[in-house]
């Protein structure tokens, strides 16, 4: 606290509000403000959006063509790659084989890629002619029409449902067999680039 009147100019009431002199005080600023700077607002980068769709659409259009291709390579693959187109010729190597009385052929289909390391053959071809002798009296055509169902065990076993197109042999010179569809289903083995019947066995009989 400080005593009354400390401070107040002669003539002047203590605790009496003292105006400032004019002109010995001056303004912070001389006139008035500036206006506010208006700071640039950031543009969003649009692009961004369209160059991520872009290259959504090239890595799809990237996936299709190289699963495009590899079906490609695989329809135009060699004889010892499994696909639908190679397992139908190998079904129909092996029923030709049976229709014909092929008996070499069908052991080598039936040992699965053993035949060239067997030493004594004779038992398989016995087993191939009893085969293909059971299969030329139940009929006396048969042609591969479709894949019905491919199952592939590993890249190079398979099991293959199909459909066989077949004209039962007739007993009879009268009467006119008449063609029927019958399912089969085989055991497929891709060795020394070739695709070889393991088994076959009709829906309808025994097997061969």
């Amino acid at each position: 606290m400080y005593p009354e009147g400390y401070g107040a100019q002669p003539g002047q009431q203590p605790g009496a509000a003292q105006p400032y002199p004019d002109g010995q005080l001056g303004s912070s600023y001389p006139g008035a403000l500036p206006p506010p700077v208006p700071y640039p607002q950031r543009r969003r980068r649009r692009w961004i959006v369209p160059v991520a769709a872009v290259l959504a659409v090239l890595v799809v259009a990237g996936v299709i063509a190289a699963v495009v291709l590899t079906r490609d390579r695989g329809e135009q693959a060699p004889g010892g790659a499994l696909t639908e187109a190679s397992a139908r010729a190998a079904i129909q190597d092996y029923i030709d084989a049976l229709s014909n009385g092929d008996d070499e052929t069908v052991a080598r289909h039936a040992l699965c890629g053993l035949f060239d390391a067997v030493k004594e053959k004779r038992s398989d071809l016995a087993l191939a002619g009893l085969s293909s002798d059971a299969f030329r009296k139940q009929y006396s055509s048969a042609q591969v029409t479709s894949i019905d169902k491919m199952v592939m065990a590993s890249p190079t076993q398979a099991q293959v449902l199909f459909t066989l197109r077949v004209t039962p042999e007739s007993r009879s010179s009268r009467s006119q067999p008449q063609e029927a569809d019958e399912q089969a289903v085989v055991q497929l083995v891709s060795v020394d680039n070739q695709v070889l019947v393991c088994s076959y066995l009709p829906r309808t009989a025994g097997q061969y």
